[in-house]
C-alpha cells in the first residue's frame, strides 16, 4: 500500500525530469506560459508589444550588469552579470505575441536561477 502511494507520487516528477521541461511561472505580467527550455534557458510567451519588451530588457540589462552587445532587429542583448554571460532574446511569434528567452551561463555551467530572475524582472518592468 505505501509503496504504491509513493510510486503514484513519484511518477509525475519522473516524467517531468525525463521530458526536461519544467513549468516555472504561470500568468506573470502577461506571460502565457513560462518554462525552462533547457538547463540554462527560461522562456515564455507574452502578449506585451515587442518594443515594450525590448525597452524593459534594456533597462533590466543595464541594472543587472554590463551590456556587451545588442541588436534590436535580431532581438538579442548580451550582458555580463554576476560573473555570468547572459543572452536575452526576443522573438516575434505573431503581431500580438512575443517570446522572451533568457539564457545564462557562469564559467560554462548553467545559471538557471539568474536566468529566471532576469526573466521575472523584465516581465515586471514591461509596460
Amino acid at each position: 500500500m505505501i509503496k504504491s502511494i509513493i510510486l503514484l507520487l513519484l511518477v509525475p516528477f519522473i516524467l517531468l525530469n525525463i521530458s526536461g521541461c519544467w513549468f516555472i511561472v504561470g500568468g506573470a505580467a502577461g506571460a502565457v506560459g513560462t518554462y525552462a527550455a533547457s538547463k540554462d534557458t527560461i522562456q515564455g510567451e507574452t502578449d506585451k508589444p515587442y518594443d515594450s519588451l525590448w525597452n524593459a530588457a534594456q533597462t533590466v540589462a543595464r541594472i543587472r550588469g554590463a551590456i556587451k552587445s545588442e541588436d534590436y532587429s535580431k532581438g538579442v542583448i548580451q550582458i555580463e552579470a554576476d560573473s555570468s554571460q547572459v543572452w536575452i532574446r526576443l522573438i516575434r511569434l505573431t503581431r500580438a505575441t512575443t517570446r522572451l528567452r533568457i539564457s545564462a551561463r557562469k564559467h560554462r555551467l548553467p545559471d538557471i536561477s539568474l536566468a529566471q530572475d532576469i526573466y521575472t524582472k523584465i516581465t515586471e518592468e514591461v509596460k
